[in-house]
């Protein structure tokens, strides 16, 4: 055979050392978890049920067990199914789980700026601040516990005027819940038929009906191609743009009337932060108005939604209601609002409300995380560059499933997962806890739920769509105790 040349062998051998480099480094990296076989391009779409991602997530896990990788689309997901695997990651190993995986249709609305989709520095600086600031204005306080028992006899009271007939509670929980956000964030309520205010709660439905679209999800996998084509992924976007319209605009009404010796709201206070800091780029218009985006469609949806879920399944099962009404009269009675130093003396009351989170899942999916470094967990090895989605199941609805766990803080922010957990946990999860529990003692101290059909034919399956799990459109009467 002719010999092949210096520089022929020369670049075999460089071949060769890079070949077995690399398999030493896959072996003492471990290998990643394994799954379903994807098809170049669109990866394991025609695997999965894109109406309920989780029966498909379980059947994955029965297979390839609680860790396991997925394509969606190009993107290769590593998902964690089960509590002892999400615990494992979130809480065991939270600073390498920290990170925000990308999504392409928020990073076009955020553009890596507020809470929920920054990364790195911005995300570290903002939440701090964020959490900080809530704290100076009263969360986790009695000066915003005060502001829900105002903001509960509001409610009572335009419930009490529906005089017994049917209807659709969602706006009224939605305008309540939204106001709490609008007393911190705009420094005041609005009324409940303020023009501005019910623009504001038109838009926030809009984007909620939007998101939960499959197409809506697509964009996510496919952003290239559906970024020439028309759909609710654009319409969501421009949407979240009026709402975005809309902050800047109290921003700037802010900033006019600006006093630097008396913050009145979350807004002065950013305002402040940035005249303090010129030049930092942390702390500028752009984040102020993505950050306040991002308290209001995290504060207003979740929690506004729960409630809701919470009121249908109490109609579902009345001796529930029963035993709440019983507890809430012994111990916090008919003439004062109830309070969150009751809570401890209403055990029941405060199981029920962690079931009613456990049992909606509202988002079964959560957002995906992303590791910020090379990580193992169990035997896997998860590169840097992979994001995660953690995600549990529930089961049926059972009424004391808490009370002999003695309120563990870690079981119960695993089961009632709404707000997640880790590093990642969700800013406002005191302030949505005390709005949850709150309202719905509010009101159940004042009516019993009459629903339009028979209690045992109300459906508390959920509408299951591609981001989230949402009770079904219900009328109940609410009658004065």
């Amino acid at each position: 055979m002719e010999f092949l040349g210096w520089p022929t062998v020369l670049l075999l051998v460089c071949i060769s050392c890079l070949l077995i480099a690399a398999w030493r480094s896959t072996s003492q990296r471990g290998k990643e978890p394994p799954g379903p076989t994807p098809i170049p391009i669109i990866g394991n779409i025609f695997q999965l049920n894109p109406w309920d991602l989780m029966e498909s997530f379980k059947e994955f896990s029965k297979k390839y067990g609680p860790i396991f990788t997925i394509h969606l689309g190009p993107k290769k997901v590593v998902v964690l199914y089960g509590y002892d695997v999400v615990k494992e990651a979130l809480i065991d190993n939270g600073e390498a789980f920290s990170g925000r995986g990308n999504l392409p249709l928020f990073e076009k609305v955020f553009k890596g700026k507020g809470i929920v989709t920054s990364n790195g520095e911005t995300w570290r600086q903002i939440r701090r601040f964020t959490l900080t600031t809530l704290r100076d204005f009263g969360m986790g306080k009695k000066g915003i516990e005060e502001r829900i028992q105002e903001e509960a006899r509001f409610l009572v009271e335009r419930i009490r005027n529906t005089h017994e007939k049917p209807f659709n509670p969602t706006v009224f929980l939605m305008h309540a819940v939204s106001n709490i956000i609008c007393s911190i964030v705009f420094g005041d309520r609005f009324d409940y038929e303020d023009k501005k205010f019910l623009d504001l709660i038109e838009m926030l439905e809009e984007n909620e009906k939007y998101q939960n679209s499959i197409r809506t999800q697509l964009y996510n996998f496919f952003p290239t191609i559906l970024d020439y084509l028309p759909g609710p992924h654009k319409t969501l976007i421009k949407s979240i743009d009026k709402v975005d319209d809309f902050i800047t605009e109290i921003v700037r009404a802010h900033q006019e009337s600006f006093d630097p010796s008396c913050p009145r709201d979350f807004i002065d206070a950013f305002i402040n932060k940035m005249q303090q800091e010129k030049g930092n780029s942390y702390f500028t218009v752009e984040s102020l108005t993505r950050t306040t985006l991002d308290l209001f469609l995290a504060g207003t949806g979740t929690t506004s939604t729960t409630l809701r879920y919470g009121f249908l399944i109490l109609q579902k099962y009345p001796e529930i209601e029963e035993k709440i009404h019983k507890e809430i009269d012994r111990v916090v009675g008919r003439d004062r609002s109830p309070c969150m130093a009751d809570r401890s003396q209403l055990p029941y009351t405060d199981a029920v409300v962690h079931e009613i989170q456990r049992f909606i899942d509202f988002l079964p999916v959560n957002l995906p995380r992303a590791v910020t470094k090379d990580t193992k967990l169990r035997d896997y090895f998860i590169p840097k560059v992979i994001r995660c989605s953690e995600l549990q199941s529930s089961a049926k609805f059972c009424d004391d499933s808490f009370l002999p766990i003695c309120y563990s803080t870690i079981i119960i922010s695993f089961l009632s997962h709404s707000f997640l957990a880790g590093k990642r946990i969700c800013a406002g999860e005191g302030l949505a806890r005390m709005e949850i529990f709150l309202f719905l003692t509010s009101i159940l101290q004042n009516f019993t739920l009459k629903p339009v059909v028979d209690h045992k034919d109300v459906d508390i399956s959920p509408i299951v769509t591609s981001a989230a799990k949402i009770p079904r459109s219900y009328e109940v009467s609410f009658i004065p105790r």
